[in-house]
């Protein structure tokens, strides 16, 4: 019997919008220049930094060739979120390769050296993979401890798109919830997004840091709820889930209302406002915090 040509192993390609991050970027190359499948190209998009960010890019350019720095102006998107997915479609813009997966990879983040290989293999052994990322894991107390969410949620500071969704579902939204909302149009259109346990990530900055403070994040996130179409009593639950190890979570609440109170906008397509609101019926919330849990032992 005749056997097949193997497929053409997947090539990836990152993103990194960076503002202030001087620090960070060395740590990231480190992780990704010892990985066991190099990036064909890693965009760095300085977005106005005052300290260094861009010549720390070039520095790291002048090392490896698949590394590009490209610096913006300095006048970003007003809306909280809006400068990251702005800079994010430069970055796009910028790419010089082909790629099967594109990988939008905070500064802040460090991995194994077969963190992509793995993820690459999760996505070539599942062609309806839109979205995956692995667990993201953070310093509280002394000690790294993972973020738990469902099986489906990819976590923001390392998502990676196949080239096909993320054709489909350009462009981003441009203020925060923008990495609720791809997740969710993604679904709409077809495409599975998983959250991958077997992979795991270093994230370096706490959740919200950039916020001031962990009251103002879980406000934001409360008035990104209400622009996303959720629903109040799935909110309710969700505070209530998180208020219990964090009580300053009860702050998102507040968000919801006030967004609510002013007569805020929603997005606009119909389609992803069912879907999520589809997800948040009473009836699938045991569903969603089993699968919480049980992840949550697991780890």
């Amino acid at each position: 019997m005749e056997r097949l040509p193997e497929a053409d192993p997947l090539r990836y390609a990152v993103i990194t919008a960076a503002k202030n991050e001087a620090r960070n970027l060395p740590r990231l190359a480190r992780s990704l220049v010892a990985q066991t499948v190099t990036p064909s190209t890693w965009v760095i998009v300085d977005d106005g930094s005052s300290d260094g960010t861009y010549e720390t890019a070039v520095d790291l350019a002048e090392e490896h060739s698949w590394i590009h720095p490209l610096r913006l102006g300095t006048e970003g998107a007003p809306a909280r979120g809006g400068p990251v997915v702005r800079a994010f479609h430069e970055g796009l813009e910028a790419l010089d390769a082909e790629c099967d997966v594109i990988v939008k990879l905070d500064a802040d983040v460090s991995m194994d050296e077969r963190y992509f290989e793995h993820l690459l293999d999760v996505f070539g052994s599942d062609p309806s993979l839109g979205m995956a990322s692995g667990i993201c894991y953070e310093l509280e107390g002394g000690e790294w401890t993972p973020r738990h969410v469902t099986a489906s949620h990819v976590v923001g500071p390392a998502r990676a798109y196949r080239r096909e969704c993320l054709d489909e579902i350009l462009p981003l939204e441009e203020r925060m919830g923008w990495d609720g909302l791809d997740e969710v149009k993604a679904n709409v259109l077809g495409w599975r997004t998983r959250n991958v346990p077997e992979l795991a990530f270093h994230h370096h900055r706490i959740q919200g840091r950039r916020d001031g403070s962990r009251r103002r994040h879980w406000k934001n996130l409360g008035a990104s709820a209400h622009y996303m179409g959720y629903r109040p009593s799935y909110l309710l639950v969700r505070a209530a889930f998180r208020g219990l190890k964090e009580p300053s979570a009860f702050a998102m609440v507040w968000g919801w209302a006030s967004a609510a109170l002013r007569r805020e906008p929603q997005y606009a397509d119909p389609r992803v406002r069912e879907h999520i609101r589809a997800r948040q019926t009473l009836r699938h919330l045991p569903e969603r915090a089993r699968e919480a849990l049980g992840r949550r032992r697991a780890a």
